[in-house]
């Protein structure tokens, strides 16, 4: 017999790139693929491109040896089900949530996630669920193969591979309509190079340290914006431009909005943005026997 439970949630976005979010502070709710699925499902569900859960670092495995610099831990998951690594929106926008929920001050903010710790510095905005959220996002890498190619429809294009914590093929086009549908996936070769799938980035390279993107991610589809995403494109532009490093500021925008990258000397990159708690609300969900019994 399916136990059915009513927990909370929050809803919001990073520049149109949405998430629901779950306060599960003692890693009680038992999560399950399907639950996400369900929850980020448009029609069936909430509705989102990804699910955000808040959880105390000492109360889940895979953080624990995180817990003496950070007390949350980001678990991720795409629309799919699928656990990610890293997500730039999400981290800001969780870090929002844990200041509009009360359980950190404004300021600085240290977040475990899959792909190691991400400081954080929460602006102050009018109120506390609305404002400016920066992530310290590391230094991304090029971890190869060189010969990376996407192909959409009848067009095909050289990519660069980009590793943020979680992977990426950059594009550069001339035209951002030259992407296509891109609901349907991007073919990308090798496939050895993405073995767990991979997010594509289309770019227009405007100059003036200015971007513009289109964004195809792995497990949800077009997305409106994708944190690390623009640090992906802002690290392929760099790899190709004349000046290879920092200390410079990248404008990006895509559908959803503006994001700044900032590359510091070392060619790490902190990106800021706004971040959005736009509704609350509870869910019925259908439990675990070990998250019903917490319920």
């Amino acid at each position: 017999m399916t136990t059915l439970i009513d927990i909370p949630f929050a809803k919001g976005h990073g520049t149109g790139n949405d998430f629901v979010i779950l306060d599960d502070p003692a890693d009680s709710l038992g999560l399950t693929s399907a639950n996400v699925v369900q929850l980020c499902d448009r029609r069936l569900g909430i509705g989102a491109d990804g699910l955000l859960r808040a959880v105390r670092t000492t109360a889940v495995v895979e953080a624990r040896s995180m817990a003496g610099q950070a007390e949350w831990f980001m678990d991720y998951r795409n629309a799919d089900g699928s656990l990610g690594a890293m997500c730039g929106n999400g981290a800001r926008l969780l870090a929002r949530y844990l200041v509009a929920a009360g359980h950190c001050p404004p300021g600085r903010l240290t977040l475990a996630t899959r792909a190691g710790l991400r400081h954080l510095h929460v602006h102050a905005g009018h109120d506390d669920l609305e404002g400016e959220v920066s992530v310290h996002m590391g230094r991304p890498t090029l971890p190869g193969p060189e010969r990376i190619t996407v192909s959409m429809g009848q067009g095909s294009w050289p990519a660069l591979h980009v590793d943020v914590g979680n992977p990426h093929a950059v594009v550069f086009v001339d035209d951002l309509a030259e992407a296509g549908d891109l609901m349907v996936a991007p073919s990308v070769t090798p496939a050895s190079a993405y073995p767990h799938g991979v997010t594509v980035e289309f770019v227009r390279d405007l100059g003036s340290n200015h971007l513009v993107l289109r964004v195809h991610e792995r497990g949800v589809g077009e997305t409106p914006s994708c944190g690390t995403g623009a640090c992906a494109a802002v690290t392929a532009a760099l790899h190709h431009g004349p000046q290879r490093g920092g200390p410079v500021r990248y404008t990006v925008d895509a559908a959803g909005g503006r994001l700044l990258v900032d590359v510091t000397a070392d060619g790490s990159m902190i990106l800021t943005g706004p971040a959005h708690i736009t509704a609350r609300g509870t869910v019925r969900l259908a439990a675990t026997s070990s998250a019903a019994a917490a319920a």
